[in-house]
């Protein structure tokens, strides 16, 4: 762990004497290639708490609803080879999200639009730290304390610490420089590690022997083979996939300009990067799915009943401490009720089949609950602890499954999962907040060095925020929904403002308020109801006699989408989770910017200068445009265009095929019209997922390691030797006069008029 952890540091320090301007800190001077950028957001985007994450679903919903994610992969893919959003926003040539805002719409949105997306993701991304180091502490068996000199330390908040200053120290030195090449070195590492990680799953579990068995063990409509047996399916359902694809879609360009999406050399490398997003997952995909069969077959299946044993016993101790915080007899009474639960063994086809609400993990939260007791504190409780309990699951059941060499090696990449994620959320956020909220309140700018200074300190603040948040963090619900809800503060609202904003020219300032307010409004709302639920909604309802009258209304409304979509009234959990909640917000939010642009103004946005177009081109490269023909008609389709080389051509077109020939048409369609008029017998499912998931998929994994880690060595040296000739704009800063980035002025102008129109429009509004 220590060598290749100290080599990622090395290279993160010497990535310091590339950085001599604004740009080069925030985005890599704009010349990322297309596979340092691939690579570096695989790893970004895989994360150690999305892959906790992803195994709370496995074990909610299993499998049978990623059957239909396929559709996600089928849209994103469209999305990546048209450029929907990416191509227009880099285009743009806007140093972040603010930048664009103000933009398009006036200085006084961008800084309530920054100052909402902030606080959302810096609260969202203070739980990725604290699930870290509590995977750290149930994965490698670290107590809680530990006594120095007769006092007892906590272990938590030093983990915690340890782990923001090892992201810390990757991303002061060289802000993107060292984030991009650092992420893509850890990509490149993680493949073998992925390698090692499948084989051992594959050589340990039967699949036709163990995985098939516990995953066809489940009671009608809750099917973790079969997608079309799953309606009775709460949470994570055939409703979710489709919130996720719509909301992915949606809310595309809503981050845009705070990560990777401003670095690319050019729009068209940009685009080629995104599209070469559709490869990156091939290990990874193989890897998630495996260490979730892994967790649900070694928690279930009877030959596995031992170490099942200890890591529920272990994992609901551990849990009971962190839930009763010093409540000597009520842990007692947690953990005595919790210690009398004799070794499980259920055995297929003789006991019954399980189900989401009847399984072995049952016995444990009842006699949690019941230690809590039935009010609406102890309900409270109780939600905590079953929200830790599914949590780490994961750490707790490697640590009594992996041998311990492996186990190291799962630990290594834990630290780079969570290092690549984590120091990309920090300078995302500090950036955000020097580029969209100083920048713009300040009346001149700021000498280079300066600029760097503040955002290297709101780094080390940011970093501060997270600390304190994971200390203070009570976390409700799975980490999915706890997520979505927090981030729809800002994203209920985003989609309609970003959207229409690089494709509208109707869309004005008033319309993107009334986006936001009636979006971050709903989200907020849900939140509280959420928070209170147990302790406060509930109790009060009861009280007043509306529980019935209220839970009758909204099963009526609810109804017409039954069995996926069902608010029932409980006394623990808020009956709409948080995904329904983001949906809702997005369409309120689009009614909203729609009928304030209207209702507003009718004058047109002048587009082409935005996006540096036409007359504004000042690239001096002219963007191509061929006529459509029977010929060029399915390369337009799928993207391609007069700047594509042939190798990009070669990458459109086997993108084609495998997404739409193989996956689509094959592994999708064509068994949804089979299974349409002649259904398959279950244990035909599991044939199914052996071939895409264990046949298909690793072989793709394995092609693209090679090639990606090549192209990914010839991206960081291309990358140095790029930034040390790059000439540098010291107006390159994120400031913005009368719509134009002051960068361009000299060279398109400005019009002062439109930023007078939506000053008026503001004091209207």
């Amino acid at each position: 762990m220590i060598a290749p952890i100290s080599f990622i540091l090395g290279i993160a320090f010497h990535a310091r004497k590339y950085v001599r301007g604004v740009a080069d800190y925030l985005a890599a001077g704009r010349l990322a290639g297309r596979y340092i950028l691939t690579i570096g957001d695989m790893t970004a985007a895989l994360g150690l708490i999305n892959l906790v994450s992803l195994v709370e679903i496995y074990r909610r919903s299993g499998f049978a609803v990623g059957f239909w994610q396929i559709s996600a992969i089928i849209v994103s893919t469209v999305m990546a080879m048209s450029g929907f959003c990416i191509y227009r926003f880099r285009q743009s040539k806007a140093l972040s999200n603010g930048q664009f805002l103000e933009m398009r719409y006036s200085r006084k949105f961008r800084i309530l639009a920054s100052a909402t997306r902030i606080l959302a993701e810096m609260i969202a991304n203070s739980l990725g730290p604290a699930i870290s180091a509590m995977v750290f502490m149930y994965l490698l068996g670290i107590p809680s304390q530990f006594t120095v000199a007769g006092f007892a330390i906590p272990t938590y908040p030093l983990l915690v610490g340890g782990l923001l200053m090892l992201s810390l120290s990757v991303i002061l030195p060289g802000g993107r420089i060292g984030l991009y090449i650092t992420d893509a070195i850890q990509g490149i590492f993680c493949y073998p590690i992925f390698i090692l990680l499948v084989g051992y799953i594959l050589i340990t579990f039967s699949w036709f022997g163990q995985v098939v068995p516990v995953l066809t063990d489940r009671v009608p409509g809750e099917s973790f083979l079969n997608p079309f047996d799953i309606e009775n399916l709460r949470d994570f359902n055939i409703v979710f996939v489709f919130i996720i694809i719509f909301g992915g879609v949606y809310n595309r360009a809503s981050w845009m300009g705070n990560d990777s999406t401003i670095a690319g050399r050019t729009p068209h490398e940009q685009k080629m990067a995104n599209m070469l997003g559709v490869w990156r997952y091939g290990l990874g995909t193989t890897m998630t799915i495996l260490i979730g069969v892994a967790v649900v077959v070694g928690m279930n299946h009877k030959d596995f009943a031992t170490e099942a044993h200890h890591a529920r016993q272990e994992l609901s101790m551990k849990a009971d401490l962190e839930v009763t915080k010093g409540d000597e007899e009520l842990l007692a009474r947690v953990q005595e009720n919790i210690g009398a639960i004799p070794p499980l063994k259920h055995d297929i086809g003789v006991d019954a089949p399980m189900s989401q609400e009847e399984n072995l993990d049952t016995v444990y939260l009842d006699a949690a609950h019941e230690g809590f007791g039935d009010t609406p504190k102890g309900n409270q409780l109780f939600q905590k602890f079953k929200t830790i309990y599914s949590q780490m699951m994961l750490p707790a059941s490697f640590r009594q499954m992996l041998p311990t060499g492996l186990l190291g090696v799962f630990c290594l990449l834990g630290i780079m999962l969570m290092v690549t994620t984590d120091d990309s959320r920090l300078i995302n956020a500090s950036s955000a907040i020097i580029q969209d909220l100083v920048i713009p309140l300040r009346k001149k700018g700021m000498p280079p060095q300066q600029h760097l200074r503040y955002v290297k300190w709101c780094t080390v603040g940011v970093a501060l925020f997270f600390y304190t948040g994971a200390m203070l963090l009570t976390q409700l619900d799975y980490i999915q929904m706890f997520v979505a809800i927090v981030l729809a503060l800002w994203l209920g609202g985003a989609a309609p403002v970003m959207v229409f904003g690089l494709y509208s020219r109707f869309g004005n300032t008033v319309g993107a308020y009334c986006s936001l307010i009636f979006g971050s409004s709903t989200a907020l709302g849900g939140i509280l109801i959420q928070r209170g639920w147990a302790t406060v909604v509930y109790p009060f309802l009861e009280n007043h006699g509306w529980v019935e009258s209220v839970g009758w209304f909204l099963g009526k409304v609810s109804g017409p989408l039954n069995p996926y979509v069902v608010w029932e009234m409980n006394p623990v959990k808020a009956p709409v989770n948080s995904m329904e909640t983001y949906f809702i917000a997005m369409m309120l939010a689009t009614i909203a910017y729609v009928t304030g642009s209207l209702l507003s103004s009718r004058k047109s946005f002048n587009l082409d200068r935005l996006l540096h177009r036409g007359k504004y081109n000042i690239d001096g490269v002219e963007e191509t445009k061929s006529a459509w023909t029977f010929r060029s008609m399915w390369g337009k389709l799928i993207g391609i265009t007069a700047d594509y080389t042939r190798g990009d051509k070669i990458i459109a077109w086997g993108i084609f095929a495998y997404i739409f020939v193989y996956q689509c048409g094959f592994a999708f369609l064509l068994v949804v019209v089979w299974n349409s008029f002649s259904p398959w017998p279950v244990h035909w499912w599991g044939n199914y997922y052996f071939i895409t998931y264990l046949v298909v998929t690793p072989i793709i994994g394995l092609i693209t390691t090679v090639w990606f880690t090549w192209g990914g060595i010839r991206d960081i040296r291309q990358l140095f030797r790029d930034l040390a000739k790059r000439v540098v704009n010291p107006l390159d800063d994120g400031r913005v006069k009368g719509h134009v980035s002051l960068a361009d002025i000299p060279l398109i102008g400005s019009d002062e008029n439109d930023e007078d129109s939506a000053e008026t429009s503001e004091k209207n509004l």
